[in-house]
Parts: C-alpha cells; structure tokens; sequence
C-alpha cells in the first residue's frame, strides 16, 4: 500500500512538472527571460517558503542551526540544479514541450538515480541504497531493468524528434521561425540541462539531515502514523533558492542585452494576464517536488523515487505535445515512432514500480 501511495505521489508531482510550461504559452507581448524569472520568483521565492511554513512549524529554526557546511552544500547543488533548470526552458523551447522533455528528463532520470547509489556505495548511511544493494536484491535489479527501459523509451523518443525535424523540412515548415524548432541548439542545451538537472537530487540527500529533523519532530507527535509526508519541504527552501541564484543573474543579463526590461510594465501588453499566467507556471512548478517528496516518503529517495518521477513527467510532457499538436504536419510513421516512445515510459514506470512492491 505504501508503495502504491508513492506511486500515485510521484504521478501527481509529473503531471504538475510536465504541465507547468503550458500557461506560459498564454503569455504575450514578453520576452522568453520576463516570463521566466517572473515564473521563477514563485518557484523558487515565493512558494517554496510558504509552503514549509504551512507545513513544518518552526521550519526557520531547522535551517538556523543546520550546520554551514550541509547548508552550502544543499545551495550549491541548487546553483547547478539552476543552470539545468535554466537551461529546461530553452530545451523546450527550442524542442516542444515532447521532445525536449524526453530527452532533458532522460539523462536526469539517469544521473540522478545511480551517481548517489554510487556515492552511498563508498560513503555508506543508514537506510540509504547503495549500487550493490541494486544489483544483488532481486527489486533492485527490478529497478534497474525499469531504467533501461526507461532509457530505451527516451532513445525512442529521440529518434522520433529527428524524424520530426525531417519532416518539417520536408514540408517547408522548418525556417518557419514561429515554430522556434531548432534541433542542433535545443539538443545542446537539452544535453546540458539533462546533466546538471539531477543535481537536484544531489542536493536533497546533501540536505536531508534537514528533512530527518522534521521528520523525528513530526514522529514524536504521531508516532503511529510512519514518516512525514512534507519533511523535504524544509530543504526546498535551500535548495530552490540556489536555483534562484543561478536564474535571476542570467535573466537580468538577459534584459539588458535585449532591452527587455520594459516587459514588466508595458502597458501594449496584458500585464495582468501575463503575470497570473506567469504565476500560475512558476506555482505549478514548485508542485512537482512539493508532491515528490510526498512520494519519496513512501518508498525513500533511492533510484526508484527519482525515476518514476522523471518517468511521469517525461509521459505527461509527451501527452501535452500531442495534445498541444505540436506533431502536425509529420508524416504517420513519426506519430507511431512517438506514441511508442511513450509506451515504453509506461512500461518502466510498471517495472519500477513492481520493483518496490517486492521490496516491501
């Protein structure tokens, strides 16, 4: 049951992240970096701390005497995270919500799920999964054979942006500078953003003495109720402020090299809209993790939390691609080559989920 309730956790925090980018679609009239930071500002500002105050009493103490050197490290991982994250929106941007997705949260799902089984290999903590711990437990080889399959469903969907590009060509639509599809740049910053993406994991496990804190304070009041479902909200707050760091300076550096400043309060354009809209993205973003560590705290955050999340979020990302029809005007073939990229996502989510049924 535990493991079913992590599942259901994790699909509701994908969905969130692979829905978050579709209100900023709405935005008109700004730059790419207005609606951005402004988005982020709630991502990463705004909503994160809220949240935690709702949720973890005293969560500003926890931080205060968390020792410095745990709190660096956590914004560290944030700043890097933030390069990835940055990175994200112009992945998508370039790619389609599908493609860019995929192949983005592909290479995340990968880094971020075995480099800390590794690192716990050589550095054991208590409760933590190690890599040997994967390949010598029957649900850890289960988990594992879900990320092949995982990686394989990507690859799929990979293949099926190429075609894509080829066929808009094809069909005149690819210099069609509305579409913003440009596949050589959109793999360079997806390439980038994968990578740097899965420190966000790293900075969660660099922060958890955080989460465990207010987990035991939760425990001590509830003792017959198991973990905490909101214990990472606390360390979110860190981390998401590293996040921060890293966008608002490439965003502002942005504006002054466009001369977009004006975008926040240009009257030609429906500023309300646009900053509801705005808001609304940046919000439904922060949900993801606000809903994944709900998620880790039914099956722990070893790979198999990781990888469903990213799995989810790569399914819902596609389905909005189709939805959004951001695949008109290709040819039949590619649409089959895509939906059976999909399906595969959903076959690994399958393994891996299975995978912590055993381990229960």
């Amino acid at each position: 049951m535990q493991a079913l309730l992590g599942v259901i956790f994790h699909f509701i925090g994908g969905f969130a992240s692979g829905s978050f980018y579709i209100p900023y679609k709405r935005v008109q009239g700004w730059a790419w970096e207005s609606y951005w930071i402004v988005g982020g500002l709630f991502s990463w500002l705004i909503v994160p701390p809220l949240a935690a105050y709702l949720t973890i009493p005293g969560f500003t103490e926890i931080i205060a005497h968390t020792d410095g050197g745990v709190l660096l490290f956590t914004y560290m991982f944030g700043v890097l995270w933030g390069i990835g994250g940055l990175t994200y929106g112009l992945g998508v941007r370039y790619l389609g919500v599908a493609l860019g997705s995929s192949i983005i949260l592909g290479l995340c799902s990968v880094f971020g799920a075995l480099i800390p089984s590794i690192y716990y290999q050589f550095s054991p903590r208590p409760g933590k999964d190690t890599i040997s711990d994967l390949f010598t437990n029957s649900w850890g080889q289960m988990v594992l054979l879900g990320l092949l399959v995982c990686v394989i469903g990507i690859i799929i969907c990979g293949k099926a942006g190429a075609m894509k590009d080829s066929d808009l060509k094809k069909s005149g639509l690819g210099k069609d500078s509305k579409t913003e599809f440009k596949i050589g740049l959109g793999l360079t910053v997806s390439i980038i953003s994968g990578v740097l993406s899965a420190c966000f994991a790293f900075g969660i496990d660099a922060g958890k003495v955080m989460a465990e804190e207010a987990n035991q304070i939760w425990k001590a009041a509830n003792s017959d109720q198991g973990n905490f479902l909101f214990q990472n909200n606390v360390t979110y707050v860190v981390i998401l402020l590293g996040g921060l760091t890293t966008n608002f300076i490439w965003c502002m550096i942005l504006n002054a090299r466009n001369r977009t400043f004006g975008d926040y309060t240009n009257a030609a354009t429906p500023l309300v809209s646009n900053y509801i809209f705005s808001a609304l993205a940046g919000t439904t973003w922060f949900l993801q993790f606000f809903f994944y560590g709900m998620g880790e705290s039914k099956l722990g955050n070893g790979p198999s939390s990781w990888i469903l999340h990213m799995a989810f979020i790569i399914l819902v990302a596609n389905s909005w691609g189709l939805i959004l029809k951001e695949w008109k005007s290709v040819s039949r073939k590619t649409i089959n080559t895509i939906l059976i990229g999909i399906l595969v996502i959903i076959l690994s989510v399958l393994i891996v989920g299975y995978g912590n049924y055993l381990r229960e």
